[in-house]
Order: structure tokens, then sequence, then C-alpha cells
């Protein structure tokens, strides 16, 4: 038999959705915001020559230039205000996250509640900035050695950093705003929206190169038809969970006795999400990026890097494999889903797995079970990153496509359209409270006129 939040979620329509006005005020709210960065990924950095810039990306953009300008929604191509985009808050949030679960200061401050939360977010912002100024000032140089600027020098530099750092910062505000005061993850849904905005423009780039007999009609209805199977398969393991049993004793509380109960404990098989191949995708950009704007001002070392370590290249794709297995086992075990802290509540909770002693025997039990599902999703994350790396460099497709935003944009798609029905359906509970509490002045005055 549904539940009553099931047949509430079956008798949504577009009356409901009408009717719910706070919800439609955070759609418009986020998607006001969202127009805003679009609109600032057009508003070109101060001294850029335009013309060099446009022929250089677009004879990069089957490469590395694809991949940066993917994740900055075609900024860097233009060399917009949000050029760096919102890649260093993730980078910070995520080195930030990892620096929590092994610093033991900074753990006992995560646990201190909302001030101590303020106070990480605050170290975030400062990792951020940082971060920032060290890529915008990278970016800078190599813009000027590859003959990209129309007056080298160092106030170019200066206000190349100033510019960047500071369209990061407005980014990272924008993410936050929406997040509160809209509908969605704020951060992811920048990111879903650069990604979603070039994908008109690579499927027009594509369709003229089957028109022209570049690629055969063959291949493009075959990747076509890959692209739907993948996205199919993405949905499918985001949703997946391996349920472990939980059982609760019967307890008496005064003069009451409660039945023991029973639930189930979800584990994810992917419970890290897309931050292992966005953390991996960094490490593998980060020396990397550089190179590609400096032209052929790179040294031997950086040209090996790059000749070694390029998009398709086998070095490129094992560390990219290696790099995604390892931040899953490792970010979920010490930030998505730890073990002992777990274990703990269960005890706390009375709660115990069937056959399994509380405390240390269940934290090993869920090691163990966690451990085996992370194969599963560890494998599932690197052939959805890699597989169309692999298909791209072997069939030539003139831009980039790649896992990492099918995943990215798969899940903000899921989170957000489950944000939407909960607010949809914190709406029909309203709406329902507030007829049963009309119905019961109704009667309360019906009864009052009789006793008179």
């Amino acid at each position: 038999m549904a539940s009553a939040a099931e047949q509430m979620a079956a008798n949504m329509s577009w009356g409901a959705f009408g009717k719910a006005t706070e919800l439609r005020q955070r759609i418009f709210f986020t998607l006001g915001l969202l127009i805003v960065y679009r609109l600032g990924t057009y508003i070109p950095v101060p001294g850029i020559d335009g013309n060099a810039l446009r022929e250089f990306i677009d004879q990069a953009s089957a490469g590395l230039g694809g991949i940066l300008n993917m994740f900055t929604g075609g900024a860097i191509g233009r060399m917009g205000i949000f050029a760096l985009g919102i890649m260093p808050y993730i980078s910070a949030s995520i080195i930030v996250q990892l620096l929590t679960a092994m610093v033991p200061s900074l753990e006992q401050l995560k646990k201190e509640g909302e001030q101590g939360r303020k106070k990480i977010n605050q170290y975030t912002r400062y990792g951020t900035v940082f971060l920032a100024t060290f890529q915008a000032y990278g970016l800078a140089v190599s813009l000027e050695a590859g003959d990209l600027v129309t007056d080298p020098g160092w106030y170019f530099r200066a206000a190349t950093v100033i510019t960047l750092v500071g369209g990061t910062m407005f980014l990272m505000w924008l993410g936050e705003q929406i997040t509160a005061r809209g509908i969605g993850n704020g951060i992811s849904l920048i990111i879903f929206v650069g990604i979603i905005a070039e994908v008109p423009a690579a499927l027009a780039q594509f369709l003229s190169q089957g028109r022209s007999g570049a690629i055969s009609p063959v291949v493009i209805i075959g990747i076509m038809l890959m692209m739907v199977a993948l996205i199919a398969f993405v949905v499918f393991m985001e949703r997946a969970l391996r349920k472990i049993h939980i059982q609760y004793p019967r307890r008496q509380v005064g003069m009451k006795v409660y039945d023991g109960g029973s639930s189930h404990l979800p584990v994810k098989v992917n419970p890290a999400g897309v931050i292992p191949a966005i953390f991996a995708s960094s490490l593998l950009l980060l020396p990397t990026t550089l190179a590609t704007f400096s032209g052929g001002a790179t040294g031997p070392v950086m040209s090996t890097i790059l000749a070694y370590f390029g998009p398709g290249q086998p070095l490129y794709l094992l560390f990219f494999t290696s790099m995604i297995v390892f931040f899953t086992y490792f970010y979920t075990f010490n930030v998505a889903f730890k073990t002992d802290d777990v274990a703990d509540n269960l005890k706390n909770q009375n709660g115990f797995i069937p056959g399994i002693r509380p405390g240390k025997k269940t934290a090993e039990y869920l090691d163990y079970v966690v451990t085996r599902v992370l194969v599963l999703g560890s494998a599932y994350l690197a052939a959805v990153c890699l597989m169309p790396e692999i298909l791209r460099s072997q069939l030539s497709i003139p831009f980039y496509f790649g896992g990492t935003s099918v995943l990215i944009v798969v899940s903000v798609t899921m989170d957000t359209i489950q944000q939407v029905q909960s607010h949809l359906l914190a709406h029909q509970y309203e709406g329902l409270i507030e007829k049963s509490q009309l119905r019961g002045k109704k009667r309360g005055g019906k009864k009052g006129t009789a006793r008179r």
C-alpha cells in the first residue's frame, strides 16, 4: 500500500505548482541569478586580443581547451570575468573537507554546530581566494607567453588577477544566495548551467561535421544512442542502494512498553557522488592549464607532461582511473560515510544489525560492506568518465564531451527535481493543515451556538 507521501506525489499537477507561491518565487529568483551568471561570461577581461584568443580556442577545442571551456560555461573561451568559474571554490571545499577528516582540531570544530560550520566556511573562502589568485596569475602569465595580450606587463597581470578573483568570489556569493533563497544547490547549478549552455553549439558543430562528411552518419547515430544509454545508466546507478537491515529491541518507557521495530540503513553504490571525478579532473587540469595558453613557450618538462598526459593518452587514462578510485574510497570513508560514527549512532539509538554485536563489530561489518560496494561504485565512476574520453580520441570527435559533465548534469537534475517535489509536498501538507484547522473552527462554532 502506498504511503501518504507517495499518494500526494502522485496527485501533483500544474495546478498544485501554480498554487505554490513560495516555490515559484524561489524558481524565479534562481533563474534570475543564473541569467546574471551567463551575462557575466560575455564580459571580457581588459587587455585581451580577442581575435588571437578566438583562433587559439578553435584549435584547442577538441583537447584540453574544450575541457576548460566546458567547466567554465564558455567563459574561458571568451576570457570573460568568470573565466576561472567556480572550480577554485570547489577545489578549496574538497581540500577543507579532506583536512577536516584528517586534522583533529578541524574535526572538533565541525562538531561545534553552527559556529564551527561558519568557521570552516571562512577557511574555505580563504582557500578559494588563494587558489583563485594563484590560477589567475598563472593564466595571465600564460596569456602573455602565448601572444594573446594587446599590452603585456605588470599592469595587465594585476588587472587580470583582480578581475578573475573578483569574478570567482562573486560566483561563490551567487551560489550561496541560490542555495539559501532559491531552489537547488547553487554551486552545482552554476556548473550545470555552464555545461548545458555549451551543448547546443557543440551539437551543431558535431552535426555540421557529419553534413560535411568528416564523420559518418553511423558514428553520429551511435554516439547519440550511447549518450542516451549513458544517461540512463547514470540515473540507475545514482539511485542504486545496498540496504542493511537494522533491528530495534522492545523497550519500556515508564509504564508503557514499545514494540521493537526494524528499518534499513541505505548505503549508496556511489556515496561520494561526483566529487572523485571533479577532484581527479582538477588534478589533471592543474599542471596543464597554464601550458595550454602559453602556446609554444612551454619548456621541455611541460612539453613531456603534455605529450604523456594529454586527453586520450594511456597515462592520462591510467592516472584518471587511479585518482577516481582513490578519491572514491578516501572521500567515502572520511567524509560521506564514516563507519565509526554510523556504528556509534546505531548504538546510541539501541539499534543493531542482526547477528552483529553493537560497537566495534558493527563498524567492522560496515567497513566490510561499504568496501565491497565501492568496488562497483568506483568502477562505475571510472567507466562513465573514461568511456567518452576513449571514444572521443578514437573517433576524432571535434569537440569535448566527457563523463564528468554527464555525471554533474544528471546528479544536479535529480537533486533539483527532488527539492521541487519536497517543496510541493510541504505546500500540500500546509494546505491540509489549514483545511483541518478551518473545519475544527466551524465545528467548534456550531457546538457553541447549540449550547446557547
